[in-house]
């Protein structure tokens, strides 16, 4: 018997010459070479629950994982907030903490607050990672992004209600952002989400620093998320967003926008974590 030894993992083969080291190594599991400090921003019709299960498989590759919530989004009920106090409360959250060499995640509008944060506290920040995230032009408000048919949907969502949110119905929500999943679990996550504060989505954000920032960026793109069209020039989330971006490192996956997080949070960790090491 002749045994190989690469890394992490001994084989023993019959055979001095057998070559079956890239089918091992192709389906052995790696552990995270590099611990990193993770901060995860959830998006839109979501709380800091949309992290549980991929920040509790970063955790388990050894990384440490922070999940703020902010304005108008899980317990706080208030949705008369404003982006820049969406902002604001991630960053007091990273500075109370005394957070440092940090790869800020955000999912979706997420993307937004990436931008926001990190013009604020660059010095604390080691890589921006987008995931099928908004990457908005200096100037730009979110629902710029929206296709005509999105737009003219919100604003009479949003006028129907009396406290200035959105809510999504179903069958919208069941083929955009759950399209992946059965019809029990699009139910089960669709009831767990409540209605999002509108104004964030329609101010014009102020992005020039972001845009002078050297920290280094990766976009993360879920090839099944049909949240914005795809294949289209004037809208969507890679290329035309991450292009945005400059010079970034592309990790690309198998998903869709919401339900992924829940049926392979170890895919998506896995996925976070190539986009934010070194």
């Amino acid at each position: 018997m002749y045994p190989y030894q690469h890394e992490w993992v001994t084989w023993t083969y019959s055979h001095p010459y057998t070559n079956v080291y890239p089918v091992c190594a192709r389906y052995a599991t790696r552990p995270s070479e590099q611990p990193l400090t993770f901060v995860l921003i959830h998006g839109a019709w979501a709380d800091t629950s949309f992290w549980d299960g991929i920040a509790a498989e970063l955790r388990k590759m050894g990384h440490t994982v922070y999940v703020p919530e902010y304005p108008g989004h899980g317990a706080d009920t208030n949705k008369n907030v404003t982006h820049a106090m969406l902002t604001q409360s991630i960053v007091d959250d990273i500075v109370a903490r005394d957070l440092h060499d940090i790869v800020l995640v955000g999912h979706s509008f997420g993307g937004t607050l990436v931008q926001t944060v990190s013009q604020q506290i660059p010095d604390r920040l080691k890589r921006l990672v987008f995931w099928n995230a908004f990457v908005l032009n200096d100037g730009e408000m979110v629902a710029d992004e929206f296709p005509p048919a999105y737009q003219a949907l919100f604003k009479q969502l949003r006028e129907s209600t009396i406290d200035d949110t959105i809510m999504l119905p179903f069958p919208i929500f069941r083929d955009t952002f759950v399209n992946l999943a059965s019809l029990g679990m699009a139910e089960y996550i669709y009831n767990q989400i409540s209605p999002e504060p509108a104004k964030p989505n329609y101010e014009k954000l102020d992005l020039k620093k972001f845009y002078s920032l050297a920290v280094p960026k990766s976009y993360i793109y879920l090839t099944e998320d049909n949240v914005l069209p795809q294949f289209n020039s004037q809208y969507g989330w890679h290329p035309h967003m991450s292009n945005r971006l400059g010079v970034f490192r592309y990790i690309e996956g198998t998903g869709d926008h919401m339900t992924t997080a829940k049926t392979n949070p170890a895919m998506l960790a896995q996925k976070i974590y190539e986009a934010g090491r070194d």
